[in-house]
């Protein structure tokens, strides 16, 4: 790696002030209890390779190793940023569960709460994917995403928590969010790559000064083996994660990368700059392909709602 390449400490400006660090590490794990009990020794593995930005959520069932691991890092609680979310499944208890994930996190306050998806998902204690015997997902009608973001709005009354935002959202349904919403979201995370650059909704967020945030960054072995990105890696002898997370970064993106390694680790917050001309060549690579949530083959939904609810039938190239 050449020892020109700096740990990124860049931050990002939120529609209500608040400073965000453009390059945060991902805290999803599976359930099981052994992936679970590694979590707090990747994170603070994270944390000891530079990162002060980390984005979990209720649902991954790691709030809590991420806790401990800021706490007992000897770090200021202040100079992190701490990202959780609000599961499909408790849209109708969005108090109750940013008081849970206040709890698990055990750091005074949150900085950035959202609501990680737009549909509503039945409750079970147990079982977070409720399913009728025909396959299909037990959905929530009794709630709707403008119901719980009436909600999360409250959220900052209380002063534990800095900013919200929200997560999965399209243009579509940002558009139906506003017609009741009284604060803007100040962050949309989605999926975003080289192969689903999402054009049309960077654009509306930006003419709105909502931030977006990229899951599934790198945009897996499918887009860093692609030859465009290769040959650019050998060009600035960087790696293709490297080249991909510079392309986000030209373009303002927040990116939440996760790995366990600490190789990795260091080497996703270690961006080069490259020229405006390579940034161009990797524009073309965009295909609306999907590869984190795809839609299921069979009935062609995404956690229980179509592609059209979504709002992700459409994707704009850039002209």
């Amino acid at each position: 790696m050449p020892e020109e390449i700096q740990v990124v400490t860049r931050t990002v400006t939120l529609n209500n002030g608040v400073e965000m660090p453009i390059v945060g590490h991902g805290a999803y794990a599976e359930p099981d209890p052994e992936t679970q009990a590694k979590v707090k020794g990747w994170i603070a593995s994270a944390i000891k390779n530079g990162y002060r930005h980390i984005d979990t959520a209720w649902i991954y069932r790691t709030e809590k190793a991420v806790g401990e691991a800021i706490r007992e890092s000897g770090i200021p609680r202040e100079e992190f940023f701490v990202t959780t979310k609000l599961p499909w499944n408790r849209h109708d208890a969005v108090r109750e569960c940013f008081e849970e994930s206040l709890a698990n996190l055990g750091l005074g306050y949150i900085d950035l709460y959202l609501v990680h998806w737009p549909q509503a998902i039945e409750y079970r204690p147990k079982n977070p994917l409720p399913r009728h015997p025909d396959g299909s997902l037990v959905m929530n009608e009794k709630v709707t995403f403008n119901d719980s973001w009436a909600e999360v709005e409250k959220l900052l009354q209380t002063g534990k928590v800095r900013a919200i935002g929200v997560s999965n959202f399209s243009v579509k349904n940002l558009e139906k969010l506003a017609k009741t919403a009284k604060i803007t979201p100040a962050v949309n995370q989605v999926e975003m790559h080289p192969y689903l650059a999402q054009n049309g909704l960077r654009d509306y967020c930006m003419r709105k000064g909502i931030v977006l945030t990229a899951y599934a960054p790198s945009g897996y072995n499918n887009v860093r083996e692609d030859p465009l990105i290769v040959s650019l890696a050998e060009k600035y002898n960087v790696t293709p994660t490297q080249i991909v997370f510079s392309w986000h970064l030209k373009r303002n993106t927040v990116i939440v990368p996760k790995s366990e390694n600490s190789d990795r680790q260091k080497e996703n917050i270690t961006i080069p700059d490259i020229s405006e001309e390579d940034i161009d060549k990797i524009w073309t690579l965009d295909r609306g392909q999907r590869l984190c949530n795809k839609p299921n083959p069979k009935t062609g939904l995404v956690v229980g709602w179509t592609v059209e609810q979504l709002g992700w039938e459409d994707y704009h190239l850039k002209p």
